[in-house]
């Protein structure tokens, strides 16, 4: 059995005091940098904080059981409670519990028609408190995790724009064909690349498209996949193990894979449906109600038949299919059909016309690429780790379950 001496039996309320969030609304906010966090998360950013930071906020209204730390000075909006006065204990560690504490949080919904939380009925509530230092020690074991992650988001961010700016030079501006023309050198490009690249432009359809180049449809250098959903009322169809690609799975765009999704099926209800498994590197856009959403397929998977796989034809590779889809989302959005939900359909598709480069210079911008895009992928993969990694440690060491070393209690 732990021992959790010098832990001590307590209430929440005696160790945090929670205080009804501020109202504001968007017509009161002002341009600035201070986070309006809602029970949703940072709603949007004023030019006057109401709180300082280092802050914990709780859903109150709309989205009860969410739990969110802020570093810096912020407005906690009238959907939240905010915990007013930590009574000395350590803000990260206060995070961390009522992280672990919010199924907790949720199943004490007051509300009726829109959920809503009671601080009355959270600060009653008995728990065990660990001392300060152990405080400290778990915030600093859990923190290391959530750190990282965040580091590997900043970091995708980072690539990514690398790769679309890279992607943008060569085929949108033309940046090698204009250097070429000017008789300069293209700039960061060895000179096998910039021989891949003309050195002038011609009119095409009304557009200045560099030599050898064409204008054509998309599905020129793409071939379209459809999805399919097994039938929702087969239970043997569904919580299997093959990925099953829906709109809520689209990534930001920092960091273009999908990697996982919310919902699998079994190999049962592959079978049974027009769902077919997706190589990894395929692009999904999703094509209806909520259009123009994209993700590169990281790992074998299947998708609804709301979206469509996009595949490089021969010599177009993956990244290259998935920024020119990216950056044909807005003409494929503009030329939606359906009354009553926006929907992209195959002869939108077609419709679409982009200028297509050379295989060659197709080829290039892969390699060129390839070594970003990988980078992010790994980044989401190991993200997902320290997830799981923090996910398991956070109850155990909230608990109690499992101590911190008496090092790490003393370490600051």
């Amino acid at each position: 059995m732990v021992n959790l001496k010098p832990w001590k039996k307590t209430t929440i309320g005696a160790q945090v005091t929670l205080q009804r969030g501020i109202d504001i609304t968007k017509a009161e906010q002002r341009h600035g940098s201070v986070p309006v966090i809602s029970s949703g998360g940072v709603s949007s950013y004023h030019d006057q904080a109401a709180v300082n930071g280092p802050g914990v906020i709780l859903g109150r209204k709309g989205v009860v059981g969410s739990v969110y730390y802020c570093p810096v000075d912020y407005w906690p909006h009238d959907t939240t409670l905010w915990v007013k006065d930590f009574h000395g204990n350590e803000p990260r560690f206060v995070y961390y519990f009522f992280k672990n504490y919010a199924p907790e949080l949720a199943r004490l919904d007051v509300g009726s028609a829109n959920p809503t939380l009671n601080r009355n009925h959270v600060h009653p509530k008995k728990t065990l408190w660990p001392p300060l230092s152990e405080q400290h020690a778990i915030a600093r074991v859990l923190s290391s995790l959530d750190d990282k992650v965040e580091l590997n988001r900043r970091m995708n961010t980072t690539l990514e724009a690398m790769a679309q700016a890279i992607f943008k030079s060569w085929f949108v501006d033309f940046d090698p064909v204009r250097a070429k023309m000017e008789g300069r050198e293209p700039a960061g490009m060895d000179a096998e690349t910039a021989a891949l690249f003309p050195d002038g432009f011609e009119r095409m359809d009304g557009q200045e498209v560099p030599e050898g180049w064409k204008i054509g449809s998309l599905t020129t250098v793409v071939e379209v996949l459809g999805g399919g959903t097994p039938k929702t009322t087969v239970d043997e169809y569904w919580d299997g193990q093959i990925p099953w690609f829906s709109v809520v799975d689209a990534p930001n765009l920092s960091d273009v894979f999908v990697i996982d999704t919310e919902k699998k099926i079994t190999e049962f209800g592959l079978n049974n449906s027009s769902a077919q498994i997706l190589p990894v590197g395929t692009t999904i856009i999703t094509a209806r109600g909520t259009v123009g959403k994209i993700a590169l397929v990281a790992v074998p998977m299947a998708m609804n038949q709301s979206c469509y796989g996009l595949s490089g034809k021969d010599g177009y590779g993956p990244f290259f299919t998935y920024f020119l889809t990216r950056d044909a989302v807005s003409i494929l959005k503009q030329n939606t059909h359906g009354s009553v939900f926006d929907t992209i359909t195959r002869q939108t598709l077609n419709d679409a016309h982009v200028i297509i480069p050379t295989k060659g210079a197709c080829g290039a911008f892969e390699k060129q690429v390839e070594h970003l895009l990988k980078r992010i992928e790994s980044n989401l993969f190991e993200s997902r780790t320290l997830a799981a990694l923090r996910d398991t440690l956070l109850p155990k060491l909230i608990s109690g379950e499992v101590r911190v070393s008496s090092e790490l209690k003393k370490s600051k």
